[in-house]
């Protein structure tokens, strides 16, 4: 277990996602991934109002709903996580950020998950077209009415992060206390502002795409596409993790790297990824999306991997993404003398 940002609230070391169910997994299958997760000791579940994409939205949050009605004497400990931001329906007004929505929103994710409380409510990217004033105070509403326990906020940038929690701090209204981002080997782009804004400002990241979309995880090859039933066997040019925007010399480095430690540790290539990610400064819980008990079981299973500083030091290196001259690489030199005195 690891504290939840500058909280009192524990969080287990990997979450469950939840944007696979009605989509990838059906209500037998979902209802097996909650059982399995909260069995293994599980107790962080995210989701989201337009889960899943494409659709039907708000599938995952009813399956979830559902299960907890199934399981009533589990609700006190499990950390239900949620989001709203993307449009549910046609209507101009269901969708963004605004107050009128964030309170609809609200009240619908209610209302499919069965509760009477969201214990984690996420933003789920930055809306340019609500000041964020207006969406910090329509939070800090549902936190006063208790319908919200802690708020937090997804796929912000470094600017955007920083200024919601300052903003929100100088008003005395309810802070962010967790970023959700993409993250992993493949993807470490987050380390050059969003990771030192949530460590400065006490922060957890919350990691999708963990696995970079199921590539950290060995199931791909070296020019071959992959087929069958798998994320990019269904469909190769699906999002950021599309085969040919992904199928790179660097890409393969890192899964030979992690293939290779794995074989001297006796894991699946997954675990190693994931206890990697795990254990990066700011890391409360990577969020793991799986289809079937098997993937989640072995994915679990990291929870037991110990990578030693020889291992850790080889993936940070192959994993090291190529910084920007400007600003970031010019920055990072002309403050290397003073870091040292830290």
């Amino acid at each position: 277990m690891r504290l939840l940002g500058r909280t009192g609230l524990l969080v287990s070391e990997f979450a469950l996602g939840t944007m696979t169910f009605g989509q990838e997994a059906d209500e037998p299958a979902a209802m097996a991934l909650l059982d399995h997760y909260i069995e293994a000791g599980g107790n962080l579940v995210d989701t989201a109002d337009v889960y899943p994409p494409p659709g039907p939205k708000g599938t995952s949050e009813e399956m979830i709903g559902r299960w907890l009605k199934r399981h009533p004497e589990k609700r006190d400990s499990i950390v239900l996580a949620t989001k709203c931001r993307g449009r549910m329906d046609p209507s101009g007004n269901a969708e963004g950020l605004s107050r009128h929505w964030i309170v609809r929103a609200c009240e619908g994710s209610l209302r499919r998950l069965q509760t009477d409380h969201i214990d984690l409510y996420q933003a789920h990217s930055w809306d340019p077209a609500t000041p964020i004033e207006e969406t910090l105070a329509a939070f800090d509403q549902l936190v006063r009415s208790g319908k919200v326990r802690y708020i937090g906020v997804s796929n912000f940038s470094g600017w955007q992060l920083e200024r919601s929690v300052l903003l929100a701090r100088q008003a005395g209204l309810s802070v962010p206390v967790s970023l959700q981002p993409q993250y992993s080997m493949l993807a470490r782009e987050i380390e050059w502002e969003l990771v030192p804004v949530c460590l400065e400002e006490g922060l957890s990241i919350l990691p999708w795409g963990p696995l970079a979309q199921g590539w950290l995880s060995g199931k791909y090859s070296r020019d071959t596409a992959p087929t069958g039933a798998t994320r990019l066997g269904e469909d190769p040019n699906r999002g950021v993790e599309a085969y040919d925007r992904r199928n790179t010399e660097r890409t393969w480095r890192i899964v030979e790297a992690v293939q290779a430690i794995a074989t001297q540790l006796g894991v699946p290539p997954a675990r190693v990824a994931l206890r990697w990610l795990a254990d990066r400064p700011g890391v409360a819980a990577p969020i793991l999306g799986a289809r079937r008990v098997e993937q989640l079981r072995d994915n679990l299973g990291a929870t037991e991997v110990t990578l030693d500083e020889e291992q850790r030091a080889h993936l940070d290196d192959v994993s090291a993404p190529v910084t920007p001259d400007y600003p970031y690489r010019v920055l990072a030199e002309g403050t290397a003398e003073r870091r040292r005195l830290l």
